[in-house]
């Protein structure tokens, strides 16, 4: 009698529905950044260990790498690597980034979508700032070769390939591509730029973003990137002691948490 009373309860109610798999994206920052960063390897190693599934992929910016194609072969290899995590297993899907890694993420899920929740660590590639604090430093030669590429651009030249200027945490790098490829990274207007992508992105999808008190960016990281995204009580801002790079040791543990609470229904 008690077996009839379950198999009607089971034909009644269905199947119970399995838990989600999640499956996180994880982007490392840029040029002498890679996915054997011991941070990021860290997180990983944290995030598997609850279950979720990993991927940390070689990015265009890599030290590998730095810098192949323009920003929307980015954004094509991103598809890519969540489709794997798809095929994988994965019903949700975490974009969690470092420094450029994170400007990547952002701007994947603001002009894609496809990301259920999004891990901003330490945001950095900033080219409103390379362009408007050009006063000294690195800028300067940034925001020259900016202008440069804009007027091989209008002059019909925008498949011109020259050295252009960068600037990663005050170290100026040296970038050869096309001019318009270059734009696509580091022009204000660019998909790159964070705080344009910040307002497009879908209010349903809710954001960590945890930056060190050391970083440079944080005295304006919440107006810059925070701020401006659409309301999600899910939303969360951190700052926290630690640099650029030395938060991802450290933040792994409120990573892990954050996820499974931004994923709970």
């Amino acid at each position: 009698m008690r077996f009839v009373l379950c198999l009607f309860a089971m034909l009644a109610c269905g199947p119970a529905l399995a838990a989600d798999v999640v499956g996180v994206l994880l982007l490392h920052g840029k040029n002498p950044g890679s996915p054997q960063n011991p941070g990021l390897q860290s997180i990983r190693t944290k995030l598997e260990h609850e279950g979720m599934k990993l991927r940390v992929p070689d990015m265009p910016w890599s030290a590998n790498r730095y810098v192949d194609g323009d920003w929307a072969k980015a954004m094509d290899e991103i598809a890519g690597h969540l489709a794997a995590l798809k095929r994988d297993g994965a019903t949700k899907l975490v974009l969690a980034g470092h420094s450029i890694g994170a400007a990547g993420a952002l701007s994947y899920a603001a002009t894609r979508g496809g990301a259920d929740a999004l891990v901003m660590l330490a945001p950095g590639h900033v080219p409103y700032y390379y362009y408007t604090a050009a006063q000294s430093g690195p800028n300067v030669a940034v925001r020259a070769s900016i202008d440069e590429a804009r007027g091989l651009v209008a002059a019909g030249q925008g498949d011109t390939r020259r050295d252009f200027k960068d600037n990663n945490q005050g170290q100026a790098l040296t970038v050869r591509l096309t001019a318009k490829q270059y734009l696509s990274y580091w022009d204000p207007d660019s998909d790159a730029e964070m705080s344009r992508m910040a307002p497009k992105l879908a209010p349903g999808i809710p954001v960590l973003l945890m930056i060190g008190d050391k970083d440079p960016l944080v005295r304006v990281a919440r107006s810059y990137i925070f701020e401006k995204l659409p309301p999600n009580p899910k939303h969360s801002y951190v700052d926290m002691p630690g640099t650029h790079v030395s938060i991802l040791q450290a933040a792994r543990d409120d990573i892990a948490a954050w996820i499974k609470q931004a994923l709970a229904p």
